[in-house]
């Protein structure tokens, strides 16, 4: 599989009122001829793929290098309403990614979801939000948080952060199918063009700091009081650890830790998947197992991938809207006619494909 760096510098300025209803009609199209031609679950294999997902973004006019991408794209597919076609797009940016929950509970009547699966999508969702802004400690918030369902259920998602520090943003992929575990690399993709120092909870080389951590939380809370201290008194403790400030284990992360304490977690998912637990707990144990126990801390950054018509911006060069109103007639001719057995004009289309392959 290719792999890179994908340059997503945060752009200015909203999708353009006149491009974005075409965008939501092209999206449609194409989506609608993937899903009919190969399946909805290779279409939610498809929109995993950061390659594919930049590539489909750049075909409906996107700017080929922006951090919109994202939320333009996934936000005109939800506009589509994929619906009939079996497919779901829930969530998107700000406060639309918080109403999730809700729109999943929705499914139960429009795919006819048992409510055992609706509560494992509810899961799904609020768990892999957790990876990415708890358990990945990149330095990246999320804003953007889109759910994408089959009606049986299989899921994706497609999540960005923001840094504010250097403008750039983070793109997190996951698909269903291949996660096994939401706190063992569970990430089909993650694409930035920055990468650091990560305290990345969910890297395979950080097993023993995650058994680590639960059984310091399961250990008698007095035993660890003594590596907590006041920000005014932790210089001496960066010294010895050769961390910045950003990773002291302050006092009041204490009072987290003797809630956790009285739920006996078994795992570091059950662990992580309790309120209250964020950013500074889960820093903290990993601290202390590697004061207490030697475990070694990777702070491996999980980057891996990098990466038609225009972009809104005139990137690479400007849109020329009659040539995009002619492949949205082009692509829905094709299936039209493949509804009516008369599949010439998707063949061609198909052998066109083969010729960029």
């Amino acid at each position: 599989m290719r792999t890179g760096v994908a340059d997503l510098p945060l752009h200015d300025g909203r999708c353009p009122t006149w491009l974005f209803p075409r965008m939501v009609k092209l999206s449609k199209l194409v989506s609608q001829i993937i899903i009919e031609e190969y399946g909805k679950n290779e279409f939610l294999r498809r929109l995993s793929d950061p390659l594919f997902f930049q590539a489909f973004g750049c075909l409906v006019g996107f700017d080929f290098h922006s951090s919109g991408l994202t939320t333009t794209l996934t936000g005109a597919l939800k506009e589509a309403k994929l619906e009939e076609f079996g497919i779901s797009v829930l969530g998107g940016k700000g406060k639309a990614s918080r109403k999730v929950p809700q729109e999943i509970e929705s499914l139960s009547e429009k795919f006819s979801l048992s409510t055992k699966e609706i509560e494992k999508l509810k899961y799904a969702s609020r768990m892999s939000a957790k990876v990415d802004s708890v358990a990945v400690q990149d330095g990246y918030t999320l804003y953007h948080h889109a759910f994408i369902v089959t009606e049986d259920g299989k899921w994706s998602v497609i999540q960005q952060g923001m840094n504010l520090e250097n403008n750039y943003a983070r793109r997190y992929h996951w698909l269903s199918e291949k996660v096994v575990s939401f706190v063992n690399e569970p990430h089909l993709a993650i694409c930035c063009d920055v990468t650091g120092k990560t305290l990345n909870m969910v890297a395979k080389e950080n097993e023993e700091v995650r058994k680590a951590s639960v059984d310091l939380v399961n250990d008698n809370p007095e035993h660890l009081k003594k590596y907590f201290v006041s920000y005014a008194r932790s210089t001496n403790l960066f010294k010895y650890l050769h961390m910045s400030s950003q990773h002291h284990i302050e006092l009041k992360n204490y009072e987290t830790l003797i809630k956790v304490h009285e739920i006996q977690p078994k795992k570091f998912e059950e662990l992580l998947a309790i309120k209250g637990v964020g950013v500074k707990t889960v820093r903290a144990l990993a601290l202390c197992s590697e004061l207490i126990f030697g475990t070694e801390i990777s702070w491996r950054d999980p980057v891996k991938f990098s990466f038609a018509h225009g972009g809104k911006d005139g990137y690479p060069y400007r849109i020329k809207t009659r040539q995009y109103d002619k492949t949205i007639q082009i692509l829905s001719d094709a299936i039209r006619n493949a509804q009516l057995n008369n599949r010439e004009k998707l063949e061609a289309i198909r052998r066109l494909s083969n010729l960029f392959s």
